[in-house]
C-alpha cells in the first residue's frame, strides 16, 4: 500500500492487483516530444501534468505501474468518443515566466537512467526538500553537458530581459549581476553550470509559484471587476442627468437579466454529475455509476482526475449562466467560476492535496451526504468582489499611476520638442551653408574672386 502511494503522488502510477493479461509497464514521465505521431501512453502524459501542476514539475523519471482493470462500458451508448491514438499531446503551459526553461530541464533528466531508477523510489517529500537533487551528482556526463547548456541559455534570456529593462528606463548604470538575484529558479553565482543547487531552486521555485497560481488569478480577477465599475462610473460622469439615468437603468436589467439563470447544481454533487452522465455521456441517469463515470472523464486514463478533466465536468454548469453570445455575459467571470468550482471540489475530494483525485478519493466522497444532499451553490452573481473602500483605494491608485503617466508623457513631450528644434535649426544652418556654397561657385565660374568679411575684394597673387 506504500508502494502504491508512492508511486501514485510522484508519478501518477497505479497499481492494481496482478491477474492475467495484466503486467509490469514502464511510464515514460514526459516525453511528450514525438518523431512522429503515436498513440500516447498514460504514465507518460499523468507525470509531465504533476510535475507541471504543483511543483514536482522537475525531474522526470520512468514509472513501474500495472494498467488498470477494465470496467465494462456500452461504449455504443456513449456519445461523442473519439480515439486519439494520432494526436500529438502538448504539456499544459504552468504560466510561470521560467515555463520553458522548466520543460527543457524535465525532458533531459528523463533520458537518464540513474536518475529514473531513484525517482522510483522516491517520495513526494523527498522530492519537494531537495534530497533527490543531490542525486544529480551521479547523471552521466552527456545529460550534465545538455543541463549546463540549457542553464547557459536560461542565463542569457535574463540578461537579455534585463538589458531590455535598463534600456527601458535608461539606467545605465544599472548592475545586471545585483539584478539577476531575483530569478530564483536558479543559482545565479555560477551561470555556466547546472549543479544540484540549480535542480533544488528549480523545484522550490516552482512549488511556491504555482501554489500561488490561483491566488494570484482571483487578485487579478478582483483588479479586473474594480476596473469595470471604476470606467462605468468615470463614464457616468461624462453624461447629463437624463443619459446617465438611462445608463444606470440598462446596467440594472442586464444585472437582473444575468442573474435569471437555471438553477445551478452544487459543483461535484450527484445531481450534477448525472447530469454531465446524461446530457455530455448520453447515458440513462437510472444507470449513474460513480465507478464508471470516473473511468469515463478520466480522459488520458492514468487513474486520476486531474485538474482540467475536473474544470471539464463544470461547462453544462457554465452554460446555464454564461452565454458568449449574450451581452450581460462577461466570459472572464465565467471562467472564474470554472476556478472557484474546481478549487472547491478539490478541497472536498482530494484528501491528501496532492492536487489529484484518485478513484478511491472519488469513491469515497460520493459516499458522503453532501454529495447526495449538498448546500446551493452561490455563482458570482450573488457576490459581491469588492468593498467600496477596496475601490477607492484601488482608484486612488490608478489616479496616482496616470498622474506619474502623463507626467512622464509631458516630460517626453518637451523632449520632443526640443528636438524638433533643434532638428529645425540645423536644418536652417544646412540650408544657409549650401546657399553659400552655392554662391560661392557663381563667383567661381563669373570669374569675380572671392571677397573677404568685410565685402573687400581679395586678389590671389599669381606664382
Amino acid at each position: 500500500m506504500a508502494a502504491k502511494r508512492r508511486a501514485r503522488a510522484v508519478g501518477g502510477g497505479t497499481e492494481q492487483s496482478s491477474g492475467p493479461g495484466v503486467g509490469k509497464t514502464c511510464l515514460c514521465a514526459v516525453g511528450i516530444r514525438q518523431a512522429e505521431p503515436r498513440a500516447p501512453r498514460p504514465g507518460k502524459m499523468r507525470w509531465r501534468t504533476i510535475l507541471l501542476q504543483y511543483c514536482i514539475l522537475l525531474v522526470t523519471c520512468l514509472l513501474t505501474a500495472l494498467q488498470a482493470v477494465p470496467i465494462d462500458i456500452d461504449k455504443t451508448k456513449v456519445q461523442n468518443i473519439h480515439p486519439v491514438e494520432s494526436a500529438k499531446i502538448e504539456p499544459p503551459d504552468t504560466g510561470l515566466y521560467y515555463d520553458e526553461y522548466l520543460k527543457q530541464v524535465i525532458d533531459v533528466l528523463e533520458t537518464d537512467q540513474h536518475f529514473r531508477e531513484k525517482l522510483q523510489k522516491a517520495d513526494v517529500e523527498e522530492i519537494k526538500s531537495g534530497r533527490l537533487s543531490k542525486e544529480l551528482d551521479f547523471v552521466s556526463h552527456h545529460v550534465r553537458t545538455k543541463l549546463d547548456e540549457l542553464k547557459r541559455q536560461e542565463v542569457g534570456r535574463l540578461r537579455i530581459l534585463i538589458k531590455a529593462k535598463s534600456d527601458a528606463f535608461q539606467d545605465i548604470g544599472m548592475d545586471h549581476q545585483a539584478l539577476l538575484k531575483q530569478f530564483d529558479h536558479l543559482n545565479h553565482l555560477n551561470p555556466d553550470k547546472f549543479e544540484s543547487t540549480d535542480l533544488d531552486m528549480l523545484i522550490k521555485a516552482a512549488t511556491s509559484d504555482l501554489e500561488d497560481y490561483d491566488k494570484t488569478r482571483h487578485e487579478e480577477f478582483k483588479k479586473y471587476e474594480m476596473m469595470k465599475e471604476h470606467e462605468r462610473r468615470e463614464y457616468l460622469k461624462t453624461l447629463n442627468e437624463e443619459k446617465r439615468k438611462e445608463e444606470e437603468s440598462k446596467f440594472e436589467e442586464m444585472k437582473k437579466k444575468h442573474e435569471n439563470h437555471p438553477k445551478v447544481n452544487h459543483p461535484g454533487s450527484k445531481d450534477q454529475l448525472k447530469e454531465v452522465w446524461e446530457e455530455t455521456d448520453g447515458l440513462d441517469p437510472d444507470d449513474f455509476d460513480p465507478k464508471t463515470f470516473f473511468k469515463l472523464h478520466d480522459v488520458n486514463s492514468d487513474g486520476f482526475l486531474d485538474e482540467q478533466e475536473l474544470e471539464a465536468l463544470f461547462t453544462k454548469e457554465l452554460e446555464k449562466v454564461y452565454d458568449p453570445k449574450n451581452e450581460e455575459d462577461d466570459m472572464i467571470e465565467m471562467e472564474e467560476e470554472r476556478l472557484r468550482m474546481r478549487e472547491h471540489v478539490m478541497s472536498e475530494v482530494d484528501t491528501n492535496k496532492d492536487r489529484l483525485v484518485t478513484l478511491e478519493e472519488f469513491l469515497r466522497a460520493t459516499e458522503k451526504k453532501e454529495f447526495l444532499e449538498p448546500d446551493s451553490w452561490e455563482t458570482l452573481d450573488q457576490q459581491q468582489f469588492f468593498t467600496e473602500e477596496e475601490l477607492k483605494e484601488y482608484e486612488n491608485i490608478i489616479a496616482l499611476q496616470e498622474s506619474e503617466l502623463k507626467k512622464r508623457a509631458d516630460e517626453l513631450q518637451k523632449q520632443k520638442e526640443e528636438l524638433q528644434r533643434q532638428h529645425d535649426q540645423l536644418e536652417a544652418q544646412k540650408l544657409e551653408y549650401h546657399q553659400v556654397i552655392q554662391q560661392m561657385e557663381q563667383k567661381k565660374l563669373q570669374g569675380i574672386p572671392p571677397s573677404g568679411p568685410t565685402g573687400e575684394l581679395k586678389f590671389e597673387p599669381h606664382i
